[in-house]
């Protein structure tokens, strides 16, 4: 089953069996978009990508008529580690990824700032900037891009509001490759109230204000099983969590967002029934607001 030619949705798939499984995978549930790892994102050493892996993708992502696809980094990486040699490995580690992507030919690369041990934000989000300088630096002249998470913001963790957002693109300079990925359950648990129309216009302007709209170039589409402000990273079925479906609805529909890729990272069993599943009620609610606007 092929997409749409419009048709940005989709979701984040294994690359169990080989990177071109994951396209053919995408391809099966009807995906528009595909979200991928570029190795085990538990694991710290990988082999090089080889040119036989490369080939084998591309002519499976051209098979699949499946445009927008980009990857998920590591969470193993943290950008903001205080320590030295951690910081540098995760340079490293994340500069790897770029160069696969790059090789690939993906879109861009979604981190997850990092995380400060305790030293707090204003420590934090520089040495999260030099990281992201860093990896540009070594990469120039790539065409693949970087978009910062936001994040649930339990703990240390950087990334749970859009000034913090901002903040890491303006330390960064603000280059052309560097943009963010929003993911609706990290927004609500990190204290955006996105379940009305008020609500979610209210955090888009804020959006668009601090981080800029042209810089949003994914999205993660997930309820959430905690509370509003919980800071708690669960994910859950479309509908089925304290998000509901209006979020949904309301960014379906949203005419700035609608070529840019939104992918599910919902919870995966029973596989792939559950994927379908969400799809299908993400595509259901665009059509339905369509019909009715």
């Amino acid at each position: 089953m092929r997409p749409s030619a419009r048709d940005e949705i989709g979701a984040h798939v294994s690359i169990a069996g080989g990177l071109h499984r994951a396209v053919e995978r995408g391809r099966a549930l009807g995906c528009g978009a595909v979200q991928i790892f570029l190795k085990n994102q538990r694991q710290w050493a990988a082999r090089p990508l080889g040119g036989e892996e490369v080939r084998a993708f591309r002519a499976a992502r051209r098979a699949a008529g499946i445009a927008p696809v980009f990857a998920h980094a590591s969470y193993l990486i943290n950008l903001a580690s205080p320590d030295g040699a951690a910081w540098r490995q995760a340079v490293d580690a994340f500069t790897d990824e770029l160069e696969r992507a790059e090789a690939l030919g993906l879109q861009s690369v979604v981190i997850h700032p990092g995380s400060h041990p305790g030293t707090g934000p204003a420590l934090g989000l520089p040495r999260v900037a030099d990281a992201v300088r860093e990896a540009l630096r070594r990469t120039r002249g790539y065409r693949v891009r970087i978009a910062l998470e936001n994040t649930a913001g339990a703990g240390g963790v950087l990334g749970r509001t859009f000034a913090e957002l901002g903040a890491l693109l303006d330390r960064a300079g603000r280059p052309r490759r560097l943009g963010v990925c929003l993911d609706t359950c990290h927004l609500f648990v990190g204290g955006y109230d996105v379940r009305t129309p008020a609500g979610y216009a209210e955090a888009m302007a804020e959006c668009a204000r601090v981080v800029g709209l042209e810089r949003v170039l994914a999205f993660h589409l997930n309820d959430a099983k905690a509370p509003l402000g919980s800071g708690l990273d669960r994910h859950e079925h479309i509908g089925r969590g304290e998000l509901g479906l209006r979020p949904f609805r309301l960014l379906l529909c949203d005419a700035r967002f609608r070529d840019v890729p939104k992918v599910l990272e919902t919870p995966k069993e029973p596989e792939p029934i559950a994927d379908l599943r969400n799809l299908a009620t993400l595509r259901r609610l665009r059509r339905r607001a369509t019909a009715s606007s």
